[in-house]
């Protein structure tokens, strides 16, 4: 079976052995490797960057941390330093993922709710950088990737396509991101400082955040080109298992931290839909905590809660489908934001005028000012775990985790365009007040479902429409997601890999010993 056949999902992402005909790419790999001087971390280095050998660490230290540089894949975690000025390009590892607790007087409800940062990732400044190496390495260390031979196809709605781009140009194999064309101008932007030949290599599509279907038919005329690898985040497993393996366990730590002066209930996880890969991380904090799991779309295009359509910016998230590697029937609360939202509150963190009001509200002027390292999608993150704060009456003993997925920088153009349609006299102190009660003063919780097997098996069964009538993947593979017993027996293949990763590292002698 090639690669970019569609019968089963072992064909998509599934990979826990050496493909029957990998010989040869393995081999190639190995020696661009040897003669690039790559090295390959673990998942289990990533999850616990202490381990990380002690003299890569001291070389990360002269390694700007957005720069192509091979070492840089030691910094696709949540353990990165914050940068405390501009001009700060060589942080160090922290012992607790960079996060934020947000207090009352911004959430209006009693329980804590607390972001991990995930601008804090190198080179793309978005989380997605980790999905994108989860799903390439596996590929790479099972005989399924050439890089001297093989092109990376990437689609997304951003931050993935990016990130694919960046794994793509350290591991010195060509990447092509596929994205359609309403995204954000600065996405473009980065995709055109960092692409061998942006005209060929970044391919866009019609629509906007809500288009993956027009994305999946280009990814389907690429791989009529058999050298062509289509990493579909949508429904590359190892995407679910690379945060499950080093989102969950990083979380986790970040829950320990804000628990060990004031103990505490892990109550809840939230994420927005996207891909579902960063969902992964809540199947681990639930088996590890029993916490609930919170899926999040956007109000514009409600597939989840009323198999509905639309357009809508919050980018990132919510696509008009179900992605295959989404735990559905894992899924406790389904929630949908609105947009408008998320455009007016990004206004509101990132004007004078807002941070006044803030100010005003009794939140303290250093967490406000942390805000901007809110992309859109992390507002939505946040407003979705006030709403399960509120559907489940959590209180002040318990803890809602989720994840700032981007910061504000992503949005800058978007924020001059609401500006100039929603607040064309200008936004004061009134216009900030206004968004302030509207948005976050008493939010809505009216778009939200609690899963129950009903709901649960309602949402699965959408799938169908996108991965067995259009994608062809076969019935009894679609249906086996269905139980548990699947995403529990993919655990073990982290591991594997991590063997994998050592061998493959051994076999090319690469080293960044001093």
């Amino acid at each position: 079976m090639s690669n970019n056949d569609t019968a089963s999902p072992e064909s998509l992402a599934i990979f826990g052995d050496f493909a029957a005909d990998g010989r040869q790419s393995y081999d190639n790999a190995v020696t661009r490797f040897r003669e690039n001087n790559i090295v390959l971390p673990t998942f289990a280095q990533l999850r616990e960057p202490a381990t990380i050998p002690a003299s890569i660490q001291e070389q990360l230290g002269s390694v700007e941390k957005d720069a192509a540089d091979p070492r840089n894949l030691f910094r696709v975690h949540w353990y990165n330093e914050h940068a405390d000025a501009p001009g700060d390009n060589f942080p160090g590892l922290v012992d607790v993922p960079t996060h934020i607790e947000l207090p009352s007087e911004l959430t209006g409800v009693d329980a804590r709710i607390v972001l991990a940062f995930g601008n804090r990732f190198p080179m793309i400044r978005a989380h997605k950088v980790l999905a994108a190496y989860s799903c390439l390495v596996a590929r790479l260390v099972t005989g399924r990737f050439d890089p001297t031979l093989n092109r990376a196809i990437w689609p997304s709605t951003g931050n993935y396509a990016r990130g694919g781009i960046a794994i793509s140009k350290i591991m010195g194999c060509r990447g092509v991101a596929i994205l359609p064309e309403g995204m954000s101008r600065e996405r473009f932007e980065w995709l055109e400082r960092w692409t061998t030949n942006p005209q060929e290599d970044v391919i866009k599509t019609f629509g906007t955040e809500s288009n993956v279907k027009e994305i999946y038919d280009a990814c389907n005329e690429l791989s009529l080109d058999p050298t062509n690898v289509i990493l579909n985040q949508f429904s590359e497993f190892s995407n679910h298992l690379g945060h499950y393996a080093v989102t969950g366990p990083s979380l986790e730590k970040v829950f320990e931290h804000v628990t060990a002066d004031r103990p505490g209930n892990l109550a809840a996880y939230v994420s927005a839909s996207g891909s579902a890969g960063t969902l992964g991380a809540g199947d681990y904090l639930k088996d590890q905590h029993g916490s609930k799991i919170v899926a999040v779309e956007a109000l514009e295009c409600p597939t989840m809660l009323y198999n509905g359509f639309g357009d809508h910016n919050i980018q990132g998230i919510g696509d008009k489908h179900i992605p295959l590697i989404h735990n559905v029937t894992n899924t406790d609360l389904a929630v949908a934001i609105s947009d408008d939202a998320t455009n007016k509150l990004d206004v509101l963190f990132n004007t004078p005028a807002g941070s006044q009001v803030l100010a005003e509200r009794g939140i303290d002027p250093a967490l406000s000012s942390m805000l901007v390292d809110f992309g859109y999608s992390s507002i939505c993150n946040t407003l979705a775990a006030i709403n399960a704060a509120k559907v489940w009456g959590l209180g002040a003993d318990d803890v809602v985790m989720s994840v700032a997925t981007d910061g504000s920088d992503l949005y800058n153009s978007d924020r001059e365009r609401i500006m100039s349609t929603h607040f064309a006299g200008g936004f004061d102190e009134a216009a900030a007040t206004a968004v302030f009660d509207e948005h976050l003063a008493d939010v809505d919780i009216t778009h939200a479902m609690e899963m129950g097997e009903v709901e649960r098996n309602r949402v699965f069964n959408l799938g169908y429409f996108t991965w067995v009538e259009q994608q062809g993947i076969d019935i009894p593979d679609f249906e086996r997601r269905r139980s548990q017993d699947f995403w529990n027996g993919l655990r073990p293949l982290v591991d594997q890999w991590d063997t994998m990763i050592d061998e493959f590292n051994a076999a090319t002698g690469a080293s960044h010993d001093s």
